[in-house]
């Protein structure tokens, strides 16, 4: 069962992610808001790049390689929006061919994040708060960026009951 939801809750807030960065015009996707805080554009590689590190090789070795340059990701940087959805999308794609190749009798196994033993479902749950920790960071950039023109992403301020008569999204996409 847990195999089964994981995907869709990630997806769910790479969505949310991807919803925002598209109210975001390129020359503010590196804005910092606030002394010693990380923009959008930051963020979003350091996202790809932890997920790079997490799940290549998820069940056979340690979850922060070696190759990964975790400070580098914190390194203001000239990207595009297509150039940073691109860097954004390599992270997705190793997340999701490592979910794909589980099952579930790979959950009790123990896999390794910086020398400390996790078994596969803590380090999923663990990712999955990473992610949606950075994923309501990028969300409020964007929100603070667009102003009045914001167009939500969840149920619109005072629009709870309408909603709740017809709740859309209780379900990561692809599931029922």
């Amino acid at each position: 069962m847990i195999l089964k939801s994981i995907p869709g809750e990630f997806l769910r807030y790479k969505k949310l992610a991807e919803g925002a960065i598209a109210q975001v015009p390129d020359n503010e996707l590196a804005r910092v808001v606030g002394d010693d805080n990380n923009s959008i554009q930051v963020i979003a590689c350091h996202i790809s790049g932890n997920l790079k590190s997490r799940f290549t090789d998820f069940l056979t070795s340690d979850g922060e390689k070696l190759w990964r340059n975790r400070d580098g990701e914190f390194e203001e940087r000239a990207l595009t929006k297509a150039q940073l959805l691109n860097v954004w999308e390599e992270g997705w794609q190793v997340l999701l061919e490592a979910l794909s190749e589980l099952s579930d009798a790979d959950l009790d196994t123990d896999v390794s994040i910086r020398g400390q033993a996790l078994s596969v479902v803590e380090a999923l749950h663990r990712s999955l708060a990473h992610l949606s920790y950075h994923v309501g960071q990028i969300v409020l950039m964007a929100r603070i960026t667009a102003g009045s023109d914001w167009q939500t992403l969840s149920i619109a301020r005072d629009k709870s009951g309408e909603y709740n008569s017809n709740p859309t999204r209780e379900r990561p996409p692809g599931q029922s």
